[in-house]
């Protein structure tokens, strides 16, 4: 069995109008989810999370490790993958889509998220980020 494994985060602003979570529309598969890419060499988790959502949305982000969910799925047959996801909360740079991965960008309110999230294992993602900051 081969493995992957790939860092993302769930993304959220605070604005007027309450909490907003970026959501990304990948391009292979047209799904609705959030930044997320495949570790290379020998990168931390936390460093494979900030450069991918660099690559994907152009922001930089302040990661909150308190926050670590992992996924694990069979893309193909003969292998897992695990995903794992952080809080993140943009701190610089400018939003824009990675043209060869991300078609579209939107900030949603945790309503619509959880409306336009494509996947079961992404809207289990996102439920679990919005119970861990009510926590906090």
């Amino acid at each position: 069995m081969q493995k992957e494994k790939s860092c993302g985060a769930v993304i959220a602003r605070q604005t007027p109008k309450g909490e907003e979570i970026l959501l990304i529309r990948h391009e292979n598969g047209g799904h609705w989810a959030f930044p997320k890419g495949h570790v290379e060499g020998n990168e931390t988790e936390t460093e494979t999370a900030e450069r991918e959502i660099r690559e994907e949305t152009g922001l930089a982000v302040l990661l909150d490790t308190g926050f670590r969910h992992t996924v694990t799925y069979s893309p193909k047959p003969g292998v897992m993958k695990d995903v794992i996801y952080f809080a993140a909360a943009p701190v610089g740079g400018e939003l824009r889509r990675q043209e060869a991965e991300v078609t579209e960008m939107r900030w949603a309110s945790p309503e619509e998220a959880r409306a336009v999230v494509t996947y079961e294992n992404d809207r289990g993602v996102l439920e679990a980020f919005l119970r861990y900051k009510a926590q906090s």
